[in-house]
Order: C-alpha cells, then structure tokens, then sequence
C-alpha cells in the first residue's frame, strides 16, 4: 500500500515553515524586523533553542539576516531579480522606460482586475486606507509623501491581487522605480495640475477597485500609466527643446 509512517514534525520546521509563507505571502517585506528572540518565541509558542534552529536554517538559504546589536531581518531579496550590469543598462536608455511602463501597464491592470474580484474586504480596506492617505498628502503639497504612497498604493492593488509570483515581481520593479533608475517619481508630483490630474487617476482606481469592477479597476490604471507615459515624453521633449534654446542663446553671446 502506497502509505508511509507519519513521523512528528520538529519544532523548528514548523517556525521554517511558518515564517517562510510571511514572506512569500509579501507580509513580512525585505527589511522587516523580526521581534526579539523572547518575544517570538512566546508568539510561536516554542523554545529558543528551536527558534534559533530555525531562524539559522532560514539564514543559510538567504531569507533573514543578522544584523549584529541590531536583531533579525527580512532579507533584501530583492536586489538579485536583476544584475548590476541590467540595472544601469535600464537606467542609460530611455526606451528601457517606455517599455517598464507598458509593462506595469499590463500588469497592474491585471492585478486590479483580480483585486476588484478577488481581494477581501480587508484588502480593499487597505487600498482605501492607502488612497485617504494620499489625498491627505496632496492637501499638504508633499512631492516626497505623494510619490511615496503612490508607490504604495499600486503595491497594495497587487497585494490584493493573490498572486504572490506577481507581487515579489512587481515590489522588484517597485524597487528600482524607488532607486530612480526608470525615472524620478517625484517630479511627476511638481506640477499642480499633474498633481490633481494623478490623484483624480488613483481615484477612479481606487473606486474601480471598492466597487469590484474589474473592467473599470483595469481601464483606470491603464488610463493612468498613458498618462504617466504622455507626461514623461513631453518632460523629456521640454528637456530637449531647453537644450536647444541654451544653445542658441550660448551662440547668441559668442556673436
């Protein structure tokens, strides 16, 4: 007969296994900090012995890190879905740019059509929380907090999406869009117009989604990336066309 003996499970898999599916699960993030020893080992329920058996099993395969006198982290995991030499490939080249956009284009589009079907009342709860916030920032004209929640925002649409393939994924596009290597976010928050013209974009997002209308959730992000899209091209001919102008008038000088 095709059964085999069921053998006790030690403690310390357990912890492995628990603490595994957080982070696949995008609830604990890369550089969360775990609790103290004492502290989670009363929240496991098991001993320090098996909770330090854990934690160095997790270690070895590269998914916490010790951080001596200052605890136990979540890895910065993320750093290896590119090598170095593609990331400042992607930042030399501007089609590199037109084509993350396309690309968070097709994809959070699909993500906020399974959050708007699939997310839980509590995900949608989240996504609102995120959306009252960003509203709160643009009342107090801070580029820095706005850009900040807006990348906060699309992450937990994804999050409510379920796919854990596509959230670690896009948090790694996430990441580099916050090291500038696409574009500097915060210049999309400069213009006071652009300002009101985005938040009206996360908006209609934002009530795509609490509706649960997919159709609608998908058409308003991908109304919004063209905006995104059409704003970074007419940055970028206004650059070209000042460099123009500087040399004209440089020349002008010379006369």
């Amino acid at each position: 007969m095709p059964f085999q003996r069921v053998m006790p499970e030690k403690l310390s898999a357990a912890v492995v296994r628990q603490i595994e599916l957080l982070i696949l699960r995008g609830v604990l993030r890369p550089g969360d900090r775990l609790p103290s020893e004492r502290a989670l080992s009363d929240q496991l329920g098991v001993s320090r012995p098996s909770l330090r058996e854990a934690v160095a099993e997790l270690e070895e395969h590269g998914l916490l890190a010790a951080r001596p006198g200052a605890g136990i982290y979540v890895a910065e995991v993320l750093g290896s879905a590119f090598s170095p030499a593609l990331v400042e490939l992607f930042a030399q080249h501007d089609e590199a740019v037109f084509d993350y956009i396309d690309f968070r284009r097709d994809m959070e589009g699909l993500a906020a059509e399974r959050a708007a079907t699939l997310g839980s009342e509590t995900d949608l709860k989240v996504v609102a929380s995120v959306f009252a916030k960003m509203e709160a920032a643009h009342q107090k004209r801070s580029t820095a907090e706005e850009a900040r929640l807006d990348a906060e925002f699309h992450m937990a649409i994804i999050e409510a999406s379920h796919n854990v393939i596509m959230l670690h994924m896009m948090r790694s596009m996430f990441d580099l869009l916050r090291e500038g290597v696409f574009y500097n976010r915060q210049v999309m928050f400069k213009q006071r117009t652009t300002r009101l013209a985005l938040l009206d974009q996360h908006r209609a997002i934002n009530e795509g989604v609490q509706s649960r209308d997919p159709a609608a959730a998908r058409a308003a992000v991908q109304a919004h990336l063209d905006f995104v899209a059409g704003a970074l091209q007419a940055q970028q001919k206004a650059m070209r066309n000042e460099d123009v102008a500087r040399q004209r008038y440089e020349h002008e000088k010379a006369r």
